[in-house]
């Protein structure tokens, strides 16, 4: 049953006779109910899509509550998920079907205008931590500033979980991820960089593989 929200002539949701209504960010849409066939056997294409996108959402859907943040700004009418997602299958995944896999070198965790660091790098640290190191600049760089806020992503395939922090700001050039429990396992490493005023986000600098101590 569709109900309707503003009046006879506003927007519904929901399903009448064949015909769906919904709003999806502040935008009314209807659209024809979907035919199901039963038994209709996909092509190889379909299966290939399939397969592309498992792979990439196996990834983001571990720090997608992180992607909604970091990947919203430059979304042109979808979500910061679906944004991170189209990105991913774009720049970084690799192989054939069905064997497809994720080149973390590639991956973007964040896009924006900010400047990054020159250079970073992420290294193991003491008691399962993973210290990331950037090198000084001079400062203000553009937009860039001595209180923009580090953002400190690890994750691991092997466990399919992600490990992420907003940590010290610029001026400091170092800072630690918590990654307990990870002794001996291999992380894939991203530093990136929130503005001040909240409003701006850098693209992500890949910060190497670091097997944690």
């Amino acid at each position: 049953m569709g109900r309707i929200a503003k009046g006879v002539l506003g927007g519904f949701s929901g399903t009448v006779g064949s015909v769906v209504g919904g709003n999806w960010k502040g935008i009314e849409y209807i659209r024809s109910k979907p035919v199901t066939r039963k038994g209709r056997k996909q092509s190889q294409k379909q299966l290939e899509q399939q397969a592309k996108f498992a792979t990439a959402i196996r990834f983001t859907r571990t720090i997608q509550d992180l992607f909604m943040e970091t990947f919203t700004k430059n979304a042109n009418l979808m979500t910061g998920i679906n944004s991170a997602i189209s990105d991913l299958l774009k720049r970084a995944l690799i192989g054939t079907y069905p064997f497809y896999d994720i080149l973390y070198s590639q991956v973007m965790i964040s896009r924006g205008s900010l400047p990054n660091a020159a250079s970073a790098q992420a290294v193991a640290a003491s008691a399962g931590g993973i210290q990331f190191n950037w090198g000084n600049m001079d400062i203000p760089l553009g937009k860039a500033g001595p209180k923009d806020q580090a953002l400190l992503v690890a994750y691991c395939p092997e466990l399919n979980r992600a490990w992420y922090r907003k940590g010290v700001t610029r001026i400091a050039m170092t800072d630690t991820l918590d990654a307990s429990g990870l002794s001996g396992k291999t992380v894939q490493t991203w530093l990136t960089f929130i503005s001040e005023d909240k409003r701006d986000l850098a693209d992500s600098l890949f910060t190497g593989e670091v097997t944690v101590a």
